[in-house]
């Protein structure tokens, strides 16, 4: 909003970084980051990134995700990208799942799409907490590759596109624990 109230559209920017489950574009503006996108084609372990005059958040973001990358559990000492896609900032069932997703379920651990509705309090939208999943506009900081099956099963990811980079993310959080 600006000064005499009239709403200001963001001013975006992204940029791509290589990481080891594919390249990624990660996208934002001053305020926050506003989507991560994962293409999924032959990953390369670089974690090289060009960041030409890149605002402070998505410049956070990147050394955050490269962090990441290297050692899972070296994010849990550094500060969360400030978020600041829509569905991130309404008062909704769908911000309020990314966002217990996000502080409640730490590196190395799963919830099952069961358990979190539950920690929503509503034990019974366990499909719609799986529609919440498939619309995450920033995976790896709002973790949806760690909500799995009930019966243990990783589940899908990416609409099945990426089912080996969820397997690759678990793995890669799993061995440091």
């Amino acid at each position: 909003q600006s000064n005499n109230g009239a709403y200001t559209p963001c001013v975006l920017q992204s940029v791509s970084l290589q990481s080891p489950v594919g390249e990624l574009q990660v996208s934002g503006c001053e305020k926050g980051v506003h989507t991560i996108t994962i293409t999924v084609e032959t990953a390369e372990s670089d974690l090289s990134c060009h960041p030409a005059e890149l605002k402070p958040e998505l410049q956070h973001c990147v050394k955050w995700l490269q962090s990441y990358f290297r050692s899972a559990e070296s994010v849990s000492s550094l500060r969360l990208p400030v978020l600041h896609h829509q569905l991130l900032q309404e008062d909704s069932f769908t911000a309020c799942v990314l966002r217990t997703l996000q502080t409640r379920v730490p590196v190395g651990q799963t919830v099952s799409y069961k358990q979190l509705a539950e920690m929503v309090g509503n034990p019974k939208a366990i499909r719609a907490v799986g529609g919440v999943m498939r619309r995450n506009p920033v995976p790896l900081i709002v973790p949806c590759h760690r909500v799995v099956c009930s019966s243990g099963a990783s589940g899908r990811y990416m609409g099945g596109r990426g089912d080996h980079i969820k397997q690759w993310l678990l793995f890669h959080e799993r061995q440091e624990h």
